[in-house]
């Protein structure tokens, strides 16, 4: 059995990926001819069923506790199961590739596919543009000294072609669910329930709670906003999001939106290849561009969506009688609680926000500081944009209009929006 963990083996062979020897390094590695190394290699280097993001490589024993604090407790829909000797299955009918169970299992018996080393000869060739889309919730979790600006020089260190804050997108996305809250909410009683950022909350929404779906807005998550947008100005381009959740590399494999975005790495992931090839983010100069709002900014912690969506509609919508009155739930266990109240009607807002992790993307399996500190880092860069509200951003205004929305209320039109829209209607449900 390999003494080596799967984060050290992605680290080794990212090293050699950039030195162009990756051949002879897996070659030297498999002289050992340990069949869990072959394991940890096989989904190091992005190979698997190239529909499923999170993999079994090992028995962890019958007795490691899971179903009172694990991988069984945390999943869920319930997918993980055992079979008739008590060994952990991952049943692939119900899983959704969420990647709890991944950051719960304490034997790494679990591991999530690793998508960056196909990608490694792209980057080195140039020759086709690669953008690096990254999250909100990235600002502070590389170091207190390493600004966007910086980041972004990092990422072109790396051969990216540029980096874009998909929080650029997320305003852009806060003015369609103003708009959808403007059309559907009217009266007391009346409630929409937004289906954008988080896929966990969007996989219990199609797979739990299907009769809430009449309440669900069609904005597709700010990944998929960025990557489409990205894509429709650069046709040539490849996307690459780089966040703190596993289950964005499920959700970028969805059928209805998998042209958006062609490899998700996490900020853990991309820690490791920064050490790999000796790129100190810190170090770099500033390579500052972009302009995004506070509230495309706070989407990354819980409650974000919610107040950006607040503020932009207070300004666009002034005299709605109406205004926004929400409620947020984070946590698989809370979300599922707030949800099952709304399905009983006891219903106390009239928009419901819900986020998979605790506090929100801050709080993701893969981000690399507290979710607190996350919290502060991502409140302080909200404050220091120079506009509330994407109504007051003139950068996405521009961007608005390059991407063919001459005005705001285009946002509303259903042919013209395809581009940030999707339909939950033709998913299964499992209650």
């Amino acid at each position: 059995m390999t003494n080596l963990t799967y984060d050290q083996i992605f680290s080794k062979l990212v090293k050699s990926a950039y030195d162009g020897n990756l051949s002879e390094e897996i070659d030297r590695l498999q002289q050992e001819q340990d069949e869990q190394l072959n394991q940890y290699i096989h989904y190091a280097t992005g190979k698997g069923d190239p529909e499923r993001v999170v993999f079994k490589v090992k028995d962890c024993g019958f007795d490691c506790g899971c179903e009172e604090d694990g991988c069984q407790v945390s999943c869920l829909l319930e997918a993980i199961e055992r079979d008739e000797q008590g060994r952990v299955v991952i049943n692939g009918n119900t899983c959704t590739d969420c990647g709890q169970c991944v950051d719960e299992c304490k034997y790494g018996c679990l591991v999530d596919k690793k998508e960056f080393i196909p990608l490694v000869e792209v980057l080195k060739d140039r020759k086709v543009p690669v953008f690096g889309i990254i999250a909100p919730a990235f600002i502070g979790q590389f170091g207190p000294d390493v600004t966007p600006g910086k980041m972004r020089a990092a990422l072109k260190k790396l051969g990216f072609y540029g980096m874009v804050e998909v929080a650029l997108f997320a305003d852009i996305l806060t003015f369609r669910e103003a708009l959808e809250f403007d059309s559907h909410v009217h009266k007391e009683g009346d409630f929409v329930i937004t289906s954008m950022c988080c896929p966990m909350w969007v996989s219990m929404i199609k797979r739990v709670y299907r009769k809430m779906a009449f309440h669900i807005t069609p904005s597709v998550s700010p990944m998929i906003a960025c990557g489409r947008g990205v894509k429709k100005l650069h046709s040539e381009a490849k996307v690459v999001f780089i966040g703190p959740c596993i289950a964005k590399k499920a959700e970028a494999k969805e059928p209805d939106v998998k042209d958006a975005v062609d490899v998700v790495i996490t900020f853990k992931e991309l820690k490791q290849i920064f050490e790999a090839t000796g790129i100190q983010p810190a170090e770099m100069p500033e390579d500052e561009k972009e302009h995004s709002s506070t509230g495309g900014r706070i989407y990354a912690r819980t409650g974000g969506v919610s107040k950006a969506v607040a503020d932009t509609l207070k300004r666009i919508r002034p005299d709605k009688p109406i205004q926004i009155k929400a409620v947020q739930a984070h946590g698989v266990k809370a979300c599922r609680q707030m949800l099952q109240e709304a399905l009983e009607g006891k219903i106390t807002a009239n928009f419901y926000e819900g986020m998979g992790c605790v506090g929100g993307c801050i709080g993701g399996p893969h981000v690399l500081i507290d979710a607190e500190e996350g919290r502060r880092w991502v409140d302080q860069y909200g404050e220091e944009a120079s506009s509330l509200t994407p109504a007051d951003n003139k950068y996405v205004l521009a961007l608005l209009k390059s991407l063919g929305f001459a005005e705001i209320e285009d946002l509303f039109n259903e042919e013209k929006s395809k581009i940030f829209s999707r339909s939950l209607n033709e998913e299964k449900s499992l209650d």
